[in-house]
């Protein structure tokens, strides 16, 4: 049984993506570790699986452990196992992520978590490990969910304007989407409720609120559906000028 030793020093770690929607800005959870390696960088909330723990069981146990986030639903995204990803040996990561709202819950850093903060997805530097790579892969993967499955219910208020939730759209698709368009296909899946209200207390034109069906909700998330909406005008003016730039430069 010796030839297999070596099969067996590989250590497993679950690392969480946990996205959030605040104020027309998509944010994903970070901690500032408290540990080496990389003491002092901010990283995805994830540790070492226990030897007789199942991962779904460590993912959930260690998002709770450094956030005090706990009852969320955590899909695997992918597995990465670059030889030296970490500096201390072999180690195999398998990524979840989670949609939820920022406002229901309450942060408290904890074990080699000093500090647990929510940051822009647009604005992240660079984190420890591979941490960018994995956020990369997740937000690809919520990229496509948007597409065929309806996104919003996990992330927005019981009560939201057309705006707020195309905002939403256009902060994971990172792209600016065509208003008519969005309006016209999100209007016409019937997954809405006109609640027949208006916004109070705004500087602009109140807008109509809406909410969701939750069992026509229910539905598309397990049927799917195609959900692609045209970019806007201004949008697509600059891509061609910019491959028009890139023709000229390269002719």
């Amino acid at each position: 049984m010796e030839e297999f030793n070596n099969y067996f020093k590989s250590a497993f770690t679950v690392d969480n993506v946990i996205f959030g929607f605040d104020n027309g800005d998509l944010k994903v959870l970070l901690i500032k570790r408290g540990e080496e390696p990389y003491t002092g960088k901010w990283a995805l909330p994830g540790y070492f699986v226990y030897p007789n723990e199942d991962l779904d069981t460590a993912a959930n146990r260690i998002l709770e452990e450094l956030t005090s986030i706990k009852n969320v639903y955590l899909e695997q995204v992918k597995t990465f196992g670059a030889v030296n990803r970490h500096p201390f040996g072999r180690v195999i990561t398998v990524a979840f992520f989670s949609l939820i709202k920022i406002s229901h819950y309450n942060l408290q850093p904890a074990s080699i978590a000093k500090k647990a903060q929510w940051h822009s997805v647009s604005k992240i530097g660079d984190l420890a490990f591979d941490h960018n790579e994995i956020l990369a892969a997740c937000l690809n993967r919520l990229k496509w969910l948007v597409r065929t499955r309806p996104v919003g219910f996990e992330l927005l208020p019981p009560k939201f304007t057309l705006t707020e939730l195309q905002h939403l759209y256009e902060s994971i698709l990172e792209t600016e989407l065509d208003k008519r368009n969005f309006r016209k296909k999100i209007l016409s899946m019937n997954l809405l409720i006109d609640l027949e209200e208006s916004q109070e207390g705004v500087a602009h034109r109140p807008a109509r609120l809406y909410k969701f069906d939750k069992e026509k909700y229910k539905q598309f998330l397990a049927e799917g559906f195609n959900f692609e909406v045209k970019e806007s005008k201004k949008k697509e003016t600059q891509k061609t000028l910019s491959r028009k730039k890139q023709l000229q430069a390269n002719p």
